[in-house]
Formats: structure tokens, C-alpha cells, sequence
């Protein structure tokens, strides 16, 4: 097992393995762990009492963090004509239809985070189905990056747009922001996620829906959340 760095040695001290803090509480010792040269990304990791092999009882979504996640998004809007148009002046960072569909295929071009487009382009970008699925960048209506409203969707993306869904153990990972944001801005995005997960509960989902959850700087310790009383 490799040995952790000192830091994180000092940082799990401050952190009580077994406890269940409060929300507030679990973020602010998120960011007093958050001890690395960098800006660490504050994740919160949710598990869920549903399983994701049942479609009934899938949990995903896209909501705006208030205070966005201190990335830079570059969106890539696979459009033509006048959502084109749209996209560039919402700030797509790239704008195109064939010529980026075939850069992706050919040359394995991934320099963005986000692509956006219409429905009437879902059938180019379905081509690139085994390559954007696996890495979690296919638009999707759900996550409102497939809409005739390109420019909303580009602008939302630039903001902070996040999208949540559960991988195959059931979790939920997402970032809500960066340490340097503070406790409190960093609540704020946590209560806005949470708030979106606990909406998204399934009707088909039994028993206790919040089964764990935890909050973590990007190389600090875990720390657990008080779930009962999300």
C-alpha cells in the first residue's frame, strides 16, 4: 500500500474517522484539509439506496451551483446555420458540425469539457457514442446539453452547470467547487446539489433513499456527513 504524504498524514488528524458531522461543519474541515500548492476541488460522493441496473431507478440531472465550480468550461456546440450563430455568441469556445465530428474520430481531439447541439445533430454525433459515453461527455436532454436553446445551454455550461448521475456502485460524484471559494459559498453549492439529488428520488426507490455521504478535498481525507439530516 503506498505510503501518504505528510500533509495528508496532518490532515487526516484533524478528521475523525468514525464521526458524522454536520454539513457545515464537514465542508469547513474539507477546506482546512485542502493543504496542497494548488486550488483543490471540493467533491461530495453520495451513495444511494437504488440500484442503477434498474431504469426505474436511475438518478441523474444538471443543475447551475450558485457559485459555479471555479473551472474554466470549454464548450464545444456542435451546430449549424443560426444555432451556430447562437452558440458563438454565448461564447462556445468551438462551433461546427462535420469537421469536429471527424477531428474527434481521426485525431482523438478532446480539448474541451462540454459539447452542447440540437436534436436534428444527434444523429453525426451518435457516431462518437463509444468514445463520449465512456468519458461522460454525450449530450444529453436530461442534462439539457441536447435543446434548441443553444444559447442558454452554452451559457449555463460557462457558469457552473454540473451534471449528476449514479456510476455502478450506486454513487453520485460531483465537484462544488474550489477550496479557496470558502465554507460558505461552498455550502450554498452543496445545498443546491443536494437539494437536486433528493428531488431526483425515484418513485420506483425503497427504504432509505441517503445511504452515505462525503465531502473531500482533492487529495484530503473524507469526511463523513451527518445523512439523516439531509
Amino acid at each position: 500500500m503506498a505510503i501518504k504524504g505528510k500533509k495528508y498524514q496532518d490532515s487526516t488528524k484533524l478528521v475523525e474517522k468514525a464521526k458524522l458531522y454536520d454539513a457545515n461543519e464537514a465542508i469547513a474541515l474539507a477546506v482546512q484539509t485542502a493543504k496542497a500548492k494548488f486550488d483543490e476541488t471540493i467533491e461530495v460522493h453520495v451513495r444511494l439506496g437504488v440500484d442503477s441496473r434498474h431504469a426505474d431507478q436511475q438518478v441523474r440531472g444538471a443543475i447551475v451551483l450558485p457559485n459555479g465550480t471555479g473551472k474554466t468550461v470549454r464548450v464545444l456546440a456542435i451546430a449549424k446555420g443560426d444555432k451556430a450563430e447562437e452558440a458563438k455568441a454565448a461564447g462556445a469556445d468551438y462551433v461546427g458540425a462535420e469537421e469536429y465530428i471527424e477531428k474527434i474520430q481521426k485525431e482523438n481531439w478532446f480539448d474541451f469539457d462540454v459539447i452542447v447541439t440540437t436534436p436534428n445533430m444527434m444523429g453525426l454525433l451518435g457516431r462518437l457514442g463509444k468514445v463520449l459515453g465512456p468519458k461522460g461527455l454525450m449530450p444529453n436532454p436530461k442534462a439539457g446539453t441536447v435543446t434548441m436553446d443553444l444559447g442558454k445551454a452554452v451559457k449555463e455550461a460557462k457558469a457552473g452547470k454540473i451534471e449528476y448521475r449514479l456510476d455502478k456502485t450506486n454513487i453520485i460524484h460531483c465537484p462544488i467547487g474550489k477550496a479557496s471559494f470558502g465554507a460558505e459559498k461552498l455550502q450554498e453549492n452543496f445545498d443546491t446539489l443536494l437539494g437536486a439529488i433528493i428531488k431526483a428520488k425515484p418513485a420506483a426507490a425503497k427504504g432509505q433513499y441517503i445511504k452515505s455521504c462525503v465531502v473531500a478535498s482533492t487529495m484530503g481525507p473524507g469526511v463523513k456527513v451527518n445523512y439523516t439530516k439531509l
